[in-house]
């Protein structure tokens, strides 16, 4: 079975990392998982960040040409369908919908937005263009709980849409660390809402009794400086480790005691399955995104402030029992629901609604 598969955004062969590059590596993976042979469609990448309308027309310009390219290519490989992953305003699909009518098979997404606000304004041609290809799938997959609210508002027909949990790249977990180092946070050190999850974590370790404590972070960017002088008080209990390879932060997982990220608008947090994977806790607020990849357990309501994520932290401090039993938990859940054979599964479980596969 043969698959086109197309990136809008960002290029899954690109060697540069970024989440996005690192999900497309990995729902190519799932689906060669399922049997499948993937295709990278095209390099073709649509994004336009500013609203410039001659760039959109360049770019849709150049689709044109992609398409007639696309049709001879798909034709000549046998594509038995066309998945494209992450299509929205700034950077839609101008090319997949076309594609796959002209040859006549499914045309499936992964991560689809809708914005109908954005049909007006310096976005509109790509707003539409967005709509249409969401429009157009026969499957929409969508990561959370969250993503799926205006999927359905605005469900095309007879389209299917399809939950498939946020998963990592691999088939098993390791056999579980005994978590008992010190405490980690992972996340980039930048403005926004980075920077507003380090800005809880510091207030909430302010909070915590005169007990021995220690807190690793894992990140860097723009905004260190100021990361820095919100953890300046408590001196050396907190360590910055730079930006880590995945690699070295396999290794800081497996040494540590629990996973500190409050989750200030996260789309969902692949560093909560990693931390679970390597069988550690987590503490963190119930945000829609976030619950999505969570083990089921008490997560505080960010309406009720630092002091219940502090009393979590306390609690986890004194009880290394607890601490390894939520660990494991943790771990079987990711397990079971996170991995490369459940993410296969949804992906061809989508695949077969549209007659493909078997």
């Amino acid at each position: 079975m043969r698959l086109a598969f197309y990136a809008p955004l960002k290029a899954p062969d690109h060697p540069t990392p970024s989440g996005d590059r690192a999900m497309a590596r990995a729902l190519i993976a799932a689906l060669e998982y399922g049997g499948a042979t993937v295709t990278l469609a095209s390099p073709l990448r649509s994004r336009d960040g500013s609203g410039d309308v001659d760039l959109q027309t360049q770019l849709l310009d150049q689709a044109q040409g992609e398409i007639t390219r696309l049709c001879g290519v798909g034709r000549a490989e046998g594509w038995r369908a066309w998945i494209t992953y992450h299509n929205y305003y700034k950077a839609p699909d101008l090319i997949g919908p076309s594609v796959a009518r002209h040859l006549g098979i499914p045309y499936l997404l992964i991560e689809a937005s809708r914005a109908r606000k954005r049909l007006i304004g310096p976005w509109a041609r790509f707003a539409h263009a967005a709509e249409a290809a969401s429009d157009a799938a026969d499957v929409i997959f969508y990561f959370t709980h969250r993503d799926a609210e205006t999927l359905e508002r605005d469900r095309s027909g007879t389209q299917q849409l399809i939950h498939l949990p946020p998963f990592l790249m691999r088939d098993r977990v390791d056999t579980a660390a005994v978590p008992d180092g010190p405490m980690l946070a992972v996340g980039m050190l930048r403005e926004g809402d980075k920077l507003a999850s380090y800005q809880i974590i510091a207030e909430t370790l302010a909070q915590l009794p005169d007990i021995d404590w220690s807190l690793r972070i894992a990140g860097d960017g723009a905004a260190r400086a100021r990361v820095e002088a919100l953890m300046a008080p408590f001196g050396p209990a907190v360590q910055f480790l730079g930006q880590l390879d995945a690699d070295a932060l396999t290794d800081v997982y497996r040494t540590s005691s629990l996973l500190f990220w409050p989750g200030v608008n996260e789309a969902f947090g692949l560093a909560y399955l990693e931390g679970q994977a390597a069988g550690l806790p987590v503490v963190a607020q119930d945000r829609p995104g976030v619950r999505d990849v969570l083990a089921p357990g008490y997560y505080p309501d960010p309406d009720k402030g630092t002091p219940p994520l502090a009393a979590r932290l306390q609690q986890f401090l004194a009880d290394p029992a607890l601490r390894h039993r939520l660990g494991h938990a943790a771990q079987a859940h990711v397990a079971a629901h996170h991995l490369l054979p459940a993410a296969s599964a949804t992906l061809c479980s989508g695949l077969a609604k549209c007659g493909v596969y078997r």
